[in-house]
């Protein structure tokens, strides 16, 4: 087996990529890479090794006052000829949706060969989405390390209200200033790790949803983001002190995540059902028209979610009969009233996506049974040979200072609950809330988060 776990970056992102035992060639090449103290002078380099010659620069007023103004300059000393775009913003932060991407594509310059985004999450996608239309490279400088998606191929973005993944191409160049990381604010460091810590609950339904439905997966891959994910859990005492190892950590753990994404050519390796807390939590704020707390944060609470219900599905007995019971009484009038409750006006995009996923279809709902029903106790193992001691995680979160409960960020338990229920039909990914729904247990679950969520 390929041993991703023991290489370098640099070897993570050879052009060639590589064969794998299970069947797909991975791949994340980059054209420049740069991690460390005072990174961000390389931005001259970045742009020539890019082959470009007039980068457009994307960024917000957060953001530009943090790195986008002394790249400017930078550029600008070394004869680089290139276009700034500040996004406007009439609030706090800026979004991932239609009205910032059509923003830039309208300030865009025709004669630009490169889109650079100086910003964490929410500029790197909507660079991602601008350059894979437009069939330009992109590449991004951090500001933040707080989302895990720098290296990926994928961009979380709001389309009509409802959030959405969709797969473009990765960055081809990236800088992560750790001196400039160290200074965004502790929050943001918190999202970092939070989003890290998620990869737990992630790759353990990633084994599961191999073992029920045969989806594609790759222990390589999986062992590159165990290893990843290790090394920030040990640095993460660090972050409180913004401790320049505890920061490098987790810089190279979130590349590591996208780099392993990239290399599955899906999400698996870095979010399951923990994410979808945050997801659910997005689009109940976007209907309500309320602000929302940054993604890692949320998914941090999501993963302290997820930890406490897999300690009760430990103790599952699996059954036909209850399962079947619970199926034959989930009528398709039943399941519609239930996903208007919780979805609200994004609900007909939500009852559209089964129509053509059919989830619910009566014969693949038997068939997903059986595997599971028959291999439960592989299910178990992935269980127990993903996840960490439950006390022990949580401790080390709250000794950062990161939230660790819905109330920390002014959600309520009804949401979290509706959160939990509606994330099987928030897309078409199989996760634990998934095998749940298949065994008829979700209600009985839904109770039993509603009394330890706030604990």
């Amino acid at each position: 087996m390929l041993r991703f776990d023991e290489m370098t970056l640099q070897e993570l992102i050879r052009p060639e990529g590589y064969d794998c035992e299970c069947g797909k060639h991975h791949a994340c090449a980059m054209d420049f890479l740069e991690i460390g103290p005072g990174a961000v002078a390389k931005a001259p380099d970045m742009v020539r090794a890019m082959g470009c010659e007039k980068p457009f620069i994307v960024c917000d007023k957060n953001t530009y006052a943090a790195a986008g103004k002394r790249v400017d300059e930078l550029l600008t000393a070394a004869g680089i000829a290139h276009q700034l775009y500040v996004i406007p913003c009439a609030g706090q932060k800026i979004a991932p949706a239609e009205w910032e991407v059509g923003s830039v594509m309208m300030h865009y310059d025709p004669a630009c060969d490169l889109i650079l985004g100086v910003g964490s999450g929410v500029i790197n996608d909507i660079c991602k989405v601008v350059g894979n239309a437009l069939g330009k490279k992109s590449a991004i400088i951090g500001t933040a390390p707080s989302m895990d998606g720098y290296a990926s191929n994928s961009s979380a973005m709001e389309i009509n209200h409802v959030k959405m993944t969709l797969f473009n191409r990765a960055p081809k160049g990236m800088i992560l200033d750790t001196e400039i990381l160290a200074q965004a604010p502790m929050r943001m460091l918190w999202a970092g790790l939070g989003d890290m810590l998620a990869k737990y609950i992630a790759l353990c339904e990633w084994r599961m949803s191999h073992i029920v439905t045969g989806e594609y997966y790759c222990e390589a891959v999986a062992a590159l983001m165990r290893a990843a994910l290790k090394r920030v859990v040990d640095a993460a005492a660090g972050i409180p002190d913004r401790k320049p190892e505890a920061i490098q950590s987790i810089a190279e753990g979130l590349v590591i995540s996208g780099i392993a994404m990239a290399y599955a050519e899906i999400s698996r390796p870095a979010s399951g059902t923990e994410h979808y807390f945050s997801h659910m939590w997005e689009m109940m704020a976007l209907e309500r028209n309320q602000p929302y707390d940054l993604h890692g944060i949320q998914v941090g609470i999501g993963t302290a979610m997820m930890l406490k219900l897999y300690r009760k599905f430990r103790e599952i007995t699996p059954s036909r009969a209850q399962a079947e019971a619970y199926w034959q009484a989930m009528t398709q009038e039943k399941w519609e009233a239930q996903i208007r409750r919780i979805f609200g006006k994004t609900a007909p995009e939500i009852i559209e996506m089964e129509r053509k996923g059919r989830k619910n279809n009566p014969a693949a709902h038997q068939e997903r049974l059986n595997r599971i029903l028959n291999h439960w106790d592989g299910i178990l193992a992935a269980v127990n040979e993903e996840l960490p001691d439950e006390k022990a995680l949580l401790a080390l979160m709250k000794s950062t200072g990161m939230p660790v409960k819905p109330s920390d960020i002014g959600i309520s338990v009804e949401d979290t609950v509706n959160a939990f229920v509606g994330a099987r039909d928030a897309r078409l990914k199989y996760m634990c809330c998934s095998v749940l729904w298949d065994l008829g247990l979700t209600d009985e679950f839904a109770d039993y988060l509603a009394q330890v969520a706030e604990e």
